[in-house]
């Protein structure tokens, strides 16, 4: 749960620490607005992609199912500062399929805490390989780091390209090439 009054206090004593008035006219609601936002931002640390996942469709015969460039927004756990990028997920169902805005609902769930890209890839990968009950699963995430592309190395546009792969995807190499076909990589 969100603490709000926490998060205002803490701002305006970032905003005091780096030297400026909380005060002033053009800070005066700020503390407000970045507890509002945080709110909105880290709304999936109470949220469990088995809600959305949970809910599933007879589908027989159904091969390979994709979707494509998933937009997502997060914010890295060391810096605080946002990542952001594109998600890949293809599963493999056994005789049930899930509402595809229910994937997009799954990565959402794990953007939507501080993060590293590494473990929101594994995260999404587990929940729906695990709440779907399908034969496999592979989740690729391609995101622009702003605690590399502002500050640090400063090397902004460069992408960080992760991979998660349960069940069938492991083993079968030919699966795994046909889904990056499918999502156009190769």
């Amino acid at each position: 749960m969100i603490d709000e009054e926490k998060i205002k206090q803490a701002i305006k004593m970032i905003l005091e620490g780096i030297g400026e008035d909380p005060e002033r006219e053009g800070l005066a609601g700020t503390p407000d607005r970045v507890a509002r936002m945080y709110g909105e931002i880290f709304a999936g640390m109470d949220d469990d992609p088995a809600n959305y996942l949970s809910r599933t469709f007879s589908a027989e015969g159904t091969d390979m199912v994709v979707e494509r460039e998933i937009p997502f927004y997060s914010m890295c756990e060391h810096h605080l500062m946002p990542f952001f990028g594109h998600a890949y997920i293809g599963y493999i169902p056994k005789d049930r399929v899930v509402g595809l805005s229910k994937l997009a609902r799954a990565v959402d769930v794990y953007a939507k805490r501080p993060q590293i890209q590494e473990q929101m890839t594994a995260q999404i990968a587990d929940a729906i390989y695990e709440d779907l009950d399908c034969a496999g699963v592979i989740v690729v995430l391609k995101a622009e780091h702003m605690c590399m592309s502002m500050r640090g190395v400063k090397k902004g546009g460069t992408l960080t390209v992760t991979e998660a792969r349960r069940g069938v995807f492991e083993s079968d190499h030919g699966l795994e090439e046909r889904f990056f076909r499918m999502i156009g990589i190769r």
